[in-house]
């Protein structure tokens, strides 16, 4: 059986060599791209380096399980958790348990293991584990242009049908409604969202810290894809945010709100940046917007805003090993405030 241990720094050369021989070259180079970002810059490292489990046999690197650590806040009680990423095994090693070694090496040395968007081997593998299963987080798009429903694999004239019928609704879901408060472009996260981010974090039994650190890390410097901020305001103060980005998908061009956070009592506050988002997806010809959110506040809303529930494929799992919690804790998940951002999801 392999050793597992942690990354070190001579191991970049044959790391990469598995990775063009699991995932092959484009996807590679991809990485290749993100890495030092995406790994030895992250804020929120434990202090020796990237937090990445190797498999060894000898000489030889057979397997990696590469994680994004964070710092998880539990109802305002902080762990050191990390998200499961770029898990991978050498082609002559799969279907042998490496990968089920490489798993739980993660979840014994972290306060808190969460996983989202999980391919179909990787869930499979969570609940032969079983770990605490909540489901996916849920899926909201909302239609701005008649092409907002068409899909790639309909026929033509069916796109042109559906598109015909539901242009009413779309006109009523998708009109210009005022701003309720200052909504404001910025470049970078100052230390008020710090500050915003200790007052809220009691508030969600379960997030992740959103303090300015990370979040500059996460949305601004960022090499792979380019965000665009919105900071809400109210008596000159940052009391929520929004990022979101624009892309093109087939049949249509797609805002993507990517990550969000107002007071959950801040109903209108949310909503403020909701109508900001439509007013910067209308500027950009974009058909939908499309985000995820699990907090039942911020789903309310949405839905009040034009957003329609639709199936998501975004699971997550997470298991808390660094405080006591029980099974209702899992169960419970309404205060929770899990986004698209929160992982790598969006690459």
């Amino acid at each position: 059986m392999a050793d597992i241990d942690r990354y070190r720094a001579d191991d970049k050369r044959a790391v990469d060599a598995l990775y063009r021989r699991v995932f092959g070259h484009d996807a590679a180079e991809s990485s290749r791209l993100r890495w030092e970002w995406q790994y030895r810059r992250n804020p929120n490292n434990p202090g020796q380096g990237p937090e990445i489990w190797i498999a060894r046999e000898g000489p030889a690197i057979v397997g990696q399980y590469a994680t994004m650590p964070v710092r998880l806040s539990l109802a305002g009680r902080e762990v050191q958790g990390s998200w499961g990423m770029d898990v991978m095994v050498a082609p002559e090693r799969q279907r042998q348990g490496l990968g089920e070694v490489l798993f739980r090496t993660w979840d014994r040395n972290v306060g808190a293991s969460l996983g989202l968007g999980l391919s179909d081997s990787s869930y499979r593998l969570f609940q032969k584990m079983r770990w605490p299963d909540v489901g996916p987080v849920p899926c909201f798009v909302k239609p701005l242009t008649r092409r907002a429903l068409r899909r790639p694999n309909w026929p033509v004239g069916i796109n042109r049908l559906v598109s015909a019928l539901t242009l009413p609704v779309i006109k009523i879901v998708a009109r210009t409604r005022p701003l309720a408060a200052e909504v404001r472009m910025i470049q970078r996260f100052d230390e008020s969202f710090t500050k915003l981010w200790e007052h809220l974090a009691p508030k969600f039994g379960l997030a992740v810290r959103r303090d300015a650190a990370y979040l500059n890390w996460k949305y601004v410097n960022a090499p792979h894809v380019r965000y665009a901020i919105a900071a809400l305001r109210r008596d000159d103060r940052n009391v929520g945010y929004a990022v979101y980005r624009h892309f093109l998908e087939p049949r249509g061009r797609v805002t993507l709100l990517v990550d969000f956070l107002t007071d959950p009592a801040d109903e209108p506050g949310l909503a403020t940046l909701l109508r900001w988002v439509d007013r910067e997806a209308r500027q950009a010809d974009s058909d939908k917007i499309r985000t995820f959110a699990l907090h039942a506040v911020f789903r309310r809303v949405l839905r009040r805003s034009g957003y329609f529930a639709v199936k998501s494929t975004m699971e997550f799992v997470v298991k808390v090993n660094g405080v006591d919690v029980d099974q209702s804790f899992y169960d419970s998940t309404d205060d929770w405030h899990i986004t698209l951002g929160d992982s790598d999801q969006d690459r």
